[in-house]
């Protein structure tokens, strides 16, 4: 079993505005599978396209919408609640309005009907609910199941990033990345922070801060697609 650190699968609470914050946000797309194949049009360019699955309040993706403005970015977040931070935290930056950032209110599991083949060339996968109990090793973003549905989605360079603080689940995740016929392991550290070329770059998200300023180790691995053809 694993022990239950990471983001939790917990009971959130409900924020009645929530919904109708989001509603009204341009930014927040709210028929993703409608624009399946189509993402470039949505942003208006062939900007590659990365992912966040799991994206909590977003300070890891906008802040890497503000670096990199050739690069267009989608926040997928399941709980609304969650999603309204992200979506407020634009709102309200003083700085430039971000022309190349999304997000979905959505299950994980419904990606490869949200986005087509090829279509992703890197997916983020931060902090991620560890589900420790062993029936529900499925459910976690980095199992075989999860990894099967990236490979329908990612480009042939494309690449999959996962950081936690939860060695368990990490050790599952490589084991995972190592058992699989679709994904090859190109880079693990079990101190991200320590690790000159690995953390080379790093954009730390808020639990990652949390975290690491408790003296917890951050944990990163980086798949990429094998060729099956």
């Amino acid at each position: 079993m694993l022990e239950n650190r990471g983001k939790s699968h917990m009971r959130l609470r409900n924020i009645p505005r929530a919904d109708s914050v989001l509603n009204e946000c341009k930014e927040v797309v709210k028929n993703g599978s409608e624009y399946r194949g189509r993402w470039r049009e949505v942003f208006g360019n062939s900007n590659p396209v990365h992912i966040e699955i799991g994206m909590g309040k977003g300070q890891f993706l906008l802040t890497l919408a503000k670096q990199n403005p050739k690069i267009n970015y989608i926040g997928i977040e399941r709980y609304s609640s969650v999603l309204l931070r992200a979506v407020e935290k634009l709102q309200n930056d003083s700085e430039i309005p971000l022309s190349n950032i999304r997000f979905i209110c959505m299950d994980a599991r419904s990606v490869a009907d949200v986005f087509a083949f090829g279509e992703i060339n890197c997916i983020y996968l931060n902090f991620s609910d560890p589900w420790p109990k062993a029936r529900h090793a499925p459910r976690r973003l980095t199992s075989r199941k999860f990894l099967s549905r990236y490979h329908k989605l990612l480009a042939s360079d494309g690449v999959i990033e996962f950081k936690t603080d939860n060695r368990l689940l990490f050790d599952f995740s490589v084991a995972e990345v190592n058992a699989s016929s679709e994904f090859d392991l190109v880079g693990s550290t079990y101190d991200l922070h320590h690790d000159i070329e690995m953390n080379q770059g790093n954009i730390m998200t808020e639990y990652e801060e949390k975290f690491s300023a408790l003296g917890n180790p951050i944990y990163k691995l980086i798949a990429s697609p094998k060729d099956l053809h």
